[in-house]
């Protein structure tokens, strides 16, 4: 299952981020895979939620948007998506090798909240 350890660097990448941006907690990870980088979404969610307990991404909502598989024809030039694992233009018929979709897999955005309301915390110190 290597949806473990794709939890785990996700983690990596929103500690790292929570900290540049002074996040107190993670509510919210949108991420983009490709259909091809084989990640099964539940699996990911359930791995996730292992790996971020008492962390600043617990409970966080993982939201994926999953990218279909596309190519571009050398040919003739034509992009277009893959469909049922056929891997030829349908504009001219010529096999196509090129990929151009359908294998990533990243961050697309984290939303959290700082911890402050509206500076309060900020010089408290008693007048």
């Amino acid at each position: 299952m290597h949806e473990l350890s794709i939890a785990q660097s996700l983690l990596d990448i929103i500690v790292d981020e929570s900290k540049n941006h002074r996040l107190g907690h993670v509510n919210l990870v949108r991420l983009r895979v490709g259909e091809l980088a084989a990640v099964v979404s539940e699996s990911l969610r359930f791995c996730f939620d292992l790996v971020s307990r008492d962390t600043v991404a617990s409970g966080a909502i993982i939201e994926i948007e999953t990218v279909a598989v596309t190519a571009r024809c050398d040919k003739c030039d034509f992009s277009f998506e893959i469909k049922d694992r056929v891997f030829e233009c349908p504009r001219c018929a010529e096999p196509v090798f090129e990929m151009v979709g359908g294998r990533e897999l990243y961050v697309m955005s984290i939303e959290g909240e700082t911890g402050e309301e509206d500076g309060a915390d900020k010089g408290a110190g008693g007048s």
